[in-house]
């Protein structure tokens, strides 16, 4: 009677194992109909139209009490404008024009690689110039990426409210 239980037991842990072996699907397998992020891109944004939306992601900032570094790219990432203000972190210069140079080449709010990386989507780390936190917003004009804003020194949800602040002005 013993031994019947201990195969019983046994045969079912073999089928719980086998069971929970299975590999899950892969989300990545799945193709796509269409591209993400397909935005086509325009003409470069002119120096007065980055100027714009530093000085509003400025006053954004500032009517906070903000400290923040504020980068506007053109649609390849080459910077256009940038704004330190007084008492920002020194080390966040570099960040505000990496998240503008991230979210123009990608043609997506840098967001998406801090949500996909806290989702386990650890791959995007290893794309080129990549940076997996929220302050870069694509600028986009007519329906054409035109470039990109980014902002650091802050929270990532501090960075996103400037840079959104930025963006409106482009629309």
């Amino acid at each position: 009677m013993k031994l019947a239980r201990t195969m019983i037991a046994v045969a079912g842990l073999s089928i719980a194992l086998a069971a929970s072996a299975q590999p899950k699907p892969n989300p990545m397998d799945v193709v796509p109909d269409k591209m993400p992020n397909d935005i086509p891109f325009g003409a470069p944004i002119p120096l007065a139209n980055a100027q714009a939306a530093i000085n509003a992601a400025l006053a954004e900032s500032q009517r906070r009490g903000w400290k923040l570094n504020i980068a506007v790219v053109d649609w390849a990432g080459r910077l256009v404008a940038f704004a330190r203000q007084d008492g920002a972190q020194i080390g966040s210069i570099a960040i505000a024009e990496h998240k503008a140079r991230a979210s123009a080449l990608y043609r997506r709010e840098t967001k998406a690689f801090e949500t996909g990386v806290q989702n386990g989507l650890n791959y995007l780390l290893t794309l080129d110039d990549v940076i997996a936190s929220r302050g870069g917003i694509p600028l986009v004009y007519n329906g054409q990426l035109i470039g990109a804003i980014g902002c650091s020194g802050g929270t990532g949800s501090q960075d996103e409210v400037v840079c959104k602040a930025g963006a409106d002005t482009v629309k």
